[in-house]
């Protein structure tokens, strides 16, 4: 086991959630020791901008950690024991066009769910396991955690081309569930154990549990009434809390209304009710502007008012994001055995779905890596439901590998958002005309497709 203090990369160092992670990095130093933090990004100039900021962070904390901030991947992962990896390709521009292409034709669009998650997925698979290389070529043994997404369709691609690979895959929209789920209930997040089934993006909690007894009941008679919120909605985390997120907890209200049985994953309302939601959304000015006018700007002008004045503005939040990565490397480095709910390989943990799925479930997380916890079978609905998003994500893998336009048709079409073939093609094809730069063997087959 390798023994603290801990080389940390951060793979994606330009990213405006960077400082919130190292900051809770810095509130548990005492549980997670650091000799040095690396940000790595092949956008230099904008992680030149983050990187003060990050420093002024560790400093409030620490003077001996070294900070080294580099686009060169010997420098970043050399010897390093974990890796933090938090890309966005193509960063919020195509973000923008994810959201907005779907919506021209009247489907959902989102960062990770429907066409926007796919077209994102097929950006992001050949990067992950470019990164997943270098840090096997530069460092020693070192764990990577994962928070890049689309996190269901990074992980089944990693799956089939790096099985071997130090990975874990974490995405940390159930533990926000789980924080709103303690608030209602007037608890610690660290009271809560819950039982749950999906893929990432798309599952249910089964069980609620509180001092051993589940409180699913409650919970049900609470979100009929306020949705997944309490009663004052300002009192969620602010990385939640936007129009668009309050609206998202809202809607898990009329889920429970028609399947009562288990409290949904809140990205379920895309895939439930996806006219509700492209009625509510506005074509010109999605999410990602939402994060470009609020989040980014908002760090972005702290980090220049820190560099004009020396006084750094609350221009960003530590929240479940940040403190859930640092309890999953905990866990790892120390052979904690945390119990978190992360992505792994399904090998009978969900008896019905097949071996090889990549499910989000409750784990044990070990020094050697997770050890899921059984859930046996689960309902005929359900399966159903998992069963074609995971050949949809399957499908989209494929086509990211063999470069395939039929593949990646058949992975638009079988995906619940969209409601026929028609839909399908004409997204993807206004998607093949945005991503050139990003599918070159996509936009190969597609115009050779087009000149047969």
């Amino acid at each position: 086991m390798t023994k603290p203090p801990f080389i940390l990369a951060i793979a994606g160092g330009g990213s405006t959630y960077t400082p919130g992670i190292v900051k809770s990095l810095m509130v548990r130093l005492a549980d997670f020791p650091l000799a040095e933090i690396r940000l790595y990004d092949i956008d230099g100039e904008r992680q030149d901008i983050i990187a003060p900021v990050v420093e002024k962070v560790i400093r409030d904390h620490s003077q001996s950690i070294k900070l080294t901030v580099t686009t060169d991947p010997e420098v970043a992962f050399s010897h390093a024991h974990f890796v933090f990896a938090q890309m966005r390709v193509g960063q919020y521009k195509m973000r923008e066009q994810d959201e907005k292409i779907p919506l021209r034709h009247g489907v959902v669009g989102q960062e990770t769910c429907g066409p926007g998650g796919l077209a994102y997925g097929l950006r992001t698979i050949l990067p992950m396991v470019e990164l997943i290389d270098l840090v096997e070529r530069y460092a020693d043994n070192a764990w990577i955690v994962n928070y890049s997404n689309p996190a269901a369709i990074v992980a089944e691609g990693v799956r089939r081309l790096r099985p071997q690979a130090r990975v874990l895959n974490i995405c940390d929209m159930p533990v926000a569930a789980m924080r709103n789920i303690a608030a209602v209930l007037g608890v610690d997040r660290e009271a809560v154990t819950v039982n749950y089934f999906g893929l990432n993006h798309f599952g249910w909690f089964t069980q609620v549990l509180v001092d051993g007894v589940d409180r699913l009941p409650q919970l049900r008679e609470h979100i009929a009434r306020f949705g997944l919120l309490t009663e004052d909605a300002a009192a969620t985390d602010p990385q939640h809390s936007d129009p668009s997120w309050v609206k998202t907890w809202r809607n898990i209200k009329p889920l429970m209304e028609h399947f009562p049985e288990y409290l949904p994953n809140p990205y379920m309302q895309y895939y439930l009710m996806p006219n509700q939601i492209v009625e509510h959304q506005n074509p010109g000015y999605t999410r990602a502007n939402e994060v470009m006018d609020g989040r980014e700007k908002k760090l972005f002008a702290a980090a220049a008012e820190y560099k004009k004045t020396g006084i750094l503005p609350d221009a960003f939040h530590v929240g479940v994001h940040g403190s859930f990565i640092v309890d999953v490397a905990r866990s790892l480095a120390f052979d904690l055995r945390q119990r978190h709910l992360v992505i792994v390989e399904n090998r009978g943990a969900i008896a019905n779905l097949p071996y090889d799925a990549m499910v989000e479930v409750p784990a044990y997380i070990t020094a050697n890596g997770p050890e899921a916890v059984t859930v046996g079978k689960i309902p005929l609905f359900y399966k159903g439901l998992i069963e074609q998003q995971l050949a949809c994500e399957q499908l989209l893998v494929e086509a990211t590998l063999e470069g395939s336009y039929e593949k990646a048709l058949q992975a638009f079409t079988l995906n619940r958002t969209v409601p026929t073939m028609q839909h399908a093609k004409a997204i993807l094809d206004d998607m093949i005309a945005a991503n050139q730069d990003y599918w070159p063997q996509l936009a190969q087959a597609y115009k050779e497709g087009i000149a047969q």
